[in-house]
């Protein structure tokens, strides 16, 4: 173990050592070959590039980002220059307890990030004018895409979407994609969408405002079509620039039922197309029909206020092929970003923002018509449409000044002014039109469509303008979350490792973070090389032919992999191929990726050792052969074992025709130990997210790659402005920007360049070693529920809480609650299993941390013991029940419980904090245990009144 690999993973060789002889083991090559099936194994390693050094691996990130060429972006098509103000840039996008913090499923160590998305759904809400709005959304098309779907959910009539001509062509590739998959049609209308003859056909219009050509539509024809739509039974989704809507009357006044769109210009860079965060807002009523996520108010056991993710029964786990959407988590660090913005910036200074971009598009647009290059529309925001004699020449002329506009046709340019724009691009985009630099002028007017309603009046908005207060309210959120940068995040299926400050470094780099996406392919020549070396990485590793990055999260990796299955059975005449079946121990958004990919879901048992109810695949196959389409199947298992039978169950479903679809969340298993596209499946998405290094964000960015057989690899996905490098044939497009989320790519990237082949390998190793020894560990304490061969788990386990909590009357979210006491995040709960947690500690937590983990655990068990005996503690009043204990309440005067305030606070002692001998660092909760059922009862989406922070405040119900 040397260089990089070395910082990465946790345990030294002596630990590691340790660990193999508290298992009997000579060595990690013995732990690999009695825990995975001899017969997936590869022969030798991924054919990789040397590893790279820290300092190396800079220097060629740095060259590759040196080779783009940013210029100003003017191309607009959604994508806008914006600033990011250094106190965010710094103090969250570069700040790991931001970006290493998981999804907040456990609210009492997440209220930071919790508060920072309710800004966010704030923020949104307001400028849409729409009470009720998401925690975000994976970018703008998929957004579109969304909004769609939830309208068929409330719509009662009509079979087609009326969508606007003007619409976002990435939006309208993606909504055709995922509408197509369920074959509802997608019609474009004409410029008069409230007199489309199709109008009576359709359950929902989609209008894009402003229009694509910059027009900004009158509220009195917006108003008409709203009316139009609402009486012919259909919804009406506006996708709408968020920052316009500072300045003029938005969505929710004009009556559209569902507002959509990107936040990528609150503050956050290009990064040639992603991450960013789309967002979605929707009238009074519609909450449980909307997608992803959404924070609600409630209570916690103190009766204080306390934040959560409301309305759990949309979560994918349950409702499986039921759900809402596919989507398990989106781009909160993206968001939290847009929030901050908004937050520093305030109302004020929104709109000022949002009239000097205006201003500057007026000035342009007056000395272009002085000239005779009057623009196609009066009214506009930021974007002209402007006729020219040669458009190619044109577009040269300004790119050769440094600025980059859209050809929109030979005649035509298009020309976006961001908030980065300053007087000398207006001067160098006129010159190479043949006009003066702008003037002092005045173009168009808005006139009635101006905004006259107030928004962002909470005083959040109002009170963080100066640095230092934005400052101290990051760092104030960020001390109320559990992140890596306090602990292990132990969660089964998360593979929440280091994501180490090297890989980070250069996502902010000059060529990176400013490049548009729908620049000429020579001017993001760096990005194009890094995006071709990573795939052809993720190939040698993964085992298959061809990859696609274009998926911006697992989720939606599963969906593209599922339609690739789709176009190649279709292709082969087999339209009526449909069921997909899925184990029942699988993630849920297998089966909720299915259900949008247009399959039938059909679930296979699991066995009582947690494997493939081979018996059950064998029946299942045998009722539906002909119609089998796919079978997806998650390695290791989702019950952490190496299933010895997955090469049969390969091939039982290739025989009558099927393909296989394994599920890579569980990657970090079998890199550089065996390969899914060797071993008999055809297609997988990896997540970047999990296994490369890219960080969680607190619920995103992700990044979901599909890897596929070359068989499939004509079905993968395509986009409409860009050539992605595929094939005739496409595959449909399943995400806004070409390559989905490539900012972080450099991540994954950095990752795999500085482990080398045998640092990855040997990542693998650890990360059986480590799930083993905590397994062997805590064996005694809480059963193992899952083994494979030779008792062994693979890289996380399933600790079985069940027998010993119902004796003591207890539940496993006392325990997962009490952890936060010895200091840390709980491991997954109740998935696969109900009433088990699932424990993943990766590779890269050394034993110092495993054994605090074990320790803490085997204290639990105690904990529960004394529960049970009844001598000293009651059932309703113990330390696990009561459990996260706040400062608060340690210090509180009055204290009645049988137990002291230290057992409370410090279960191992004041020596034993997140770092050893360092009891002082103990991490406090935010919040006592929080009252999920209230916070659904009297849902609260957004900032609510400073009056309900007050102590017993009721929350004002949501009808």
């Amino acid at each position: 173990m040397t260089g990089f690999a070395q910082r990465h993973i946790g345990p030294s060789l002596s630990q590691q050592r340790r660990m193999l002889d508290e298992l009997g083991l000579a060595d990690l090559d013995q732990l690999v070959d009695l825990a995975m099936p001899a017969d997936i194994r590869t022969d030798g390693l991924p054919e990789l590039p040397p590893a790279l050094d820290e300092r190396d691996a800079g220097r060629r990130l740095r060259e590759l980002a040196s080779r783009n060429n940013p210029g100003r972006a003017m191309i607009g098509l959604g994508y806008h220059g914006t600033l990011t103000p250094a106190v965010i840039r710094r103090n969250i996008l570069e700040d790991p307890a931001w970006y290493t913090a998981y999804t907040p499923y456990q609210p009492e160590i997440s209220q930071g990030r919790l508060e920072m998305l309710i800004n966010f759904q704030t923020m949104v809400a307001d400028l849409t004018g729409l009470p009720i709005a998401g925690a975000s959304l994976l970018d703008e098309a998929t957004a579109v895409a969304e909004g769609v779907a939830m309208a068929r959910r409330l719509s009662r009539s009509g079979e087609i979407v009326l969508v606007d001509p003007q619409l976002l062509p990435q939006s309208l590739a993606v909504l055709r994609t995922r509408m197509g998959a369920l074959g509802i049609e997608v019609v474009i209308g004409d410029a008069d969408l409230a007199a489309s003859p199709d109008l009576a056909r359709a359950f929902c219009v989609v209008v894009q405002t402003p229009g694509t050509d910059g027009r900004l539509q009158p509220t009195a024809e917006l108003t008409a079509l709203a009316e139009a739509a609402h009486g012919a039974g259909a919804q009406v989704v506006a996708a709408a620039d968020l920052l316009a809507l500072a300045a003029v009357v938005p969505p929710g006044e004009w009556g559209a039922d569902i507002a959509v769109g990107s936040t990528q210009r609150f503050g956050v860079p290009l990064f040639y197309g992603g991450p960013h965060a789309g967002y979605i807002a929707a009238r009074q009523g519609t909450e449980r029909s909307l997608p992803g996520r959404l924070v609600g108010l409630s209570v916690d056991a103190d009766g204080a206020p306390a934040l959560r993710l409301a309305l759990q029964t949309r979560e994918q786990h349950i409702r499986r092929e039921k759900a809402t959407s596919n989507i398990c988590t989106a781009q909160v660090l993206l968001a939290v970003m847009a929030a901050a913005y908004a937050i520093y910036h305030g109302a004020d200074g929104l709109r000022q923002i949002a009239g000097e971009i205006h201003d500057r598009a007026a000035r342009l647009a007056a000395t272009l018509a002085e000239a005779g290059l009057v623009p196609e529309h009066d009214r506009f925001f930021d974007t002209l449409l402007v006729p020219c004699v040669d458009a190619d020449d044109a577009v040269a002329a300004a790119r050769a000044g440094g600025v980059h506009l859209r050809r929109v046709d030979a005649g035509h340019v298009g020309i976006s002014v961001g908030e980065d724009v300053t007087d000398s691009d207006l001067a160098t985009v006129a010159r190479a039109l043949g006009a003066e630099p702008p003037r002092d002028a005045e173009w168009g007017e808005w006139g009635a469509d101006a905004r006259t309603s107030a928004y962002l009046t909470h005083p959040v908005f109002a009170s963080y303008h100066s640095e230092t207060r934005m400052m101290r309210y990051l760092a104030t959120l960020a001390g109320r979350d559990y992140a890596l940068d306090r602990g292990m995040i132990p969660l089964g299926s998360c593979t929440m490792k280091l994501n180490a400050a090297a890989e980070l470094e250069p996502i902010v780099l000059p060529g990176f973070a400013d490049l548009h996406p729908f620049v000429p392919e020579a001017d993001a020549a760096g990005f194009r090389e890094l995006i071709g070396e990573l795939g052809e990485w993720l190939v040698a590793i993964s085992g298959y032919d061809r990859i696609t990055l274009q998926p911006n999260a697992g989720s939606q990796g599963e969906f593209t992999g599922l339609m690739a299955i789709r176009g190649y059975h279709a292709s082969r005449g087999d339209q009526d191929r449909d069921v997909c079946l899925i184990p029942s121990s699988a993630h849920g958004t297998n089966a909720a990726s299915a259900a949008l990919a247009g399959m039938r879901v059909v679930v296979v048992k699991a066995s009582d050792d947690g494997s493939i109810d081979m018996d059950d695949l064998r029946a299942k196959i045998a009722t539906h052969g002909p119609k089998v389409a796919a079978v997806m199947i998650t390695y290791p298992s989702t019950h952490g074992v190496f299933e010895d039978t997955i090469i049969e169950a390969c091939r039982l479903v290739h025989a009558v025709g099927g393909q296989v679809y394994v599920d890579g969340a569980n990657m970090n298993a079998l890199v550089g130990l065996a390969r899914p596209g060797r071993f008999g499946a055809d297609v997988s998405h990896l997540n970047l997210h999990k296994t490369f290094a890219v960080p969680h964000g607190g619920g995103g960015p992700g990044v979901g790659p599909v890897a596929v057989r070359e068989h499939l690899a004509p079905f993968l996905p395509d986009h409409p402005l860009v050539d992605v490098g595929g094939d005739p044939r496409p595959g449909g497009t399943v995400a806004a920007a070409p390559f989905g989320s490539p900012g972080v790519l450099p991540i994954s990237y950095a990752y795999i360049a500085m482990m080398g082949a045998q640092g990855l390998r040997e990542a693998s190793q650890v990360a059986l070693l480590n799930a083993n020894y905590v397994a062997h560990r805590l064996r005694d304490v809480f059963p193992v529920l899952y083994t494979g061969a030779n008792g062994l788990v693979a890289h996380e386990c399933i600790l079985d809480l069940r027998p010993v909590l119902k004796r003591a009357g207890l539940s496993v979210d006392d325990v997962a609650k009490r952890l936060i006491d010895y200091g840390f995040h709980a491991p997954t709960m109740s998935f696969p299993v109900p009433g088990t947690l699932m424990v993943e500690p990766t590779e890269s937590e050394d034993l110092d941390e495993l054994d605090r983990f074990c320790d803490a655990m085997v204290a639990i068990r105690h904990e529960i013991d004394t529960v049970e005996a009844g001598d000293r503690w009651a059932p309703d009043d113990n330390p696990l029940v009561n459990a996260p204990h706040t400062l608060a309440r340690v210090t509180a005067d009055l204290w009645t419980h049988p137990y002291s305030r230290s057992e409370a606070a410090y279960p191992l002692g004041r020596q034993a904090g997140p770092v050893a001998g360092r009891g002082a660092d103990k991490y406090w909760p935010a919040s006592a245990r929080v009252d999920n059922a209230q916070g659904d009862r009297h849902l609260v989406c957004t900032c609510p009144p400073i009056e309900a922070y007050e102590q017993d405040a009721e929350p004002a119900p949501v009808s």
